[in-house]
Order: C-alpha cells, then structure tokens, then sequence
C-alpha cells in the first residue's frame, strides 16, 4: 500500500473516483495507479462513495485512498464532493472500471504546460465488439456528441470551480454536459 503525499503545487494532481458497489473493479484501478511512474506529482487518490453496500469503502481505504461518502448515490454529486476536498490543481476524474494508459500522468502534465485548461483520452474496450469497436472510433473527433466520463477527464481546478462543477441534478450523462460548459 502506497500513500500519497496529499502536498499541493503547480503540477499536483488529485485522482477522483466515483464509486458504487465497485469492490470487484476498484481493486484493479487503485493498484494499478499506485504502481505508475510519476506518483511524485499525484496529491491524492479520492474515492468518492454513494452509499456502497459492498466492500468499496475497506477497499479503497486499504489501497490507500482517501475516502469521501456521499449522502446520496449520483456521479455528479460524487465527483463534486470529492473535487471540493481535492489538495490538487489538476482533477482527474476516472471510472473505476477504466484504466488510464501509461504515461498518463505525463501526458496531462504536458497538456496543462502548452495552455490546455482540459482534457480527456480517446476510447479502447477490452472487450473485442463492433459496436464497442464503432464507439471507440468516434472518440478520434473534438465533437462533445462523442465525449464521454470513460474516456476520463482531466481539467484545471480553478476552471473547474469557475463553472460551477458538475451538475448534480442529471442522472446520466453529466459527464458529456460539463465537457460542453468547460
């Protein structure tokens, strides 16, 4: 188990991740990010929790993750309430059923110094389908109809709090609603 240093400067980045019932995904994920190079520049990793009624929460506190719980379930919610105690100036919001690439942390850094304010990956299942196929294509295109929160998303704080964060009062979707307001 790794802790992360939760010190806040110009290239910090904190890690939000919404969760319900995630016990058998979380895993995976948090493991995975606490084994990627460039850890000296991830404040934290928040898992923001809406009212599991799994092991989510042991979990992800034995991973070594800060905990948030929701009062209520909804992702829009989640993710603003772990964004509001975030030490980071980069949120990275991330499923946890979705592992970023290698270098991730690189990338958003790199990003973030040639102006970008935001951003997110392109698509790619694990799962060979030609519907799963078709919808990963699209993600290639700067169209919001295309952007999606499994793609992830990366975005200054300080523009992220300009907008007001996520709405919470969608169910789905709030992911592909932000993208078009950033």
């Amino acid at each position: 188990m790794i802790r992360f240093s939760g010190i806040a400067h110009d290239n910090s980045i904190s890690i939000i991740i919404p969760a319900r019932n995630e016990a058998a995904q979380l895993p995976v994920l948090l493991n995975y990010l606490n084994s990627i190079l460039g850890k000296e520049n991830i404040a934290e990793i928040i898992v923001s929790d809406g009212k599991s009624s799994d092991n989510t929460i042991s979990i992800a506190n034995m991973c070594g993750a800060k905990v948030v719980a929701s009062e209520q379930p909804g992702r829009g919610r989640q993710l603003n309430k772990g964004a509001k105690i975030a030490t980071g100036n980069i949120l990275y919001f991330l499923h946890a059923d979705s592992i970023p690439p290698i270098g991730f942390v690189e990338d958003i850094l790199e990003k973030i110094h040639s102006g970008y304010d935001a951003g997110c990956y392109r698509l790619r299942f694990d799962y060979n389908h030609w519907f799963l196929k078709a919808n990963a294509w699209f993600t290639r295109f700067n169209v919001n109809a295309v952007r999606f929160g499994d793609q992830s998303l990366f975005v200054r704080k300080s523009v992220f709090e300009s907008i007001g964060g996520f709405r919470e009062d969608l169910i789905i979707m709030e992911d592909q609603e932000i993208i078009h307001r950033i």
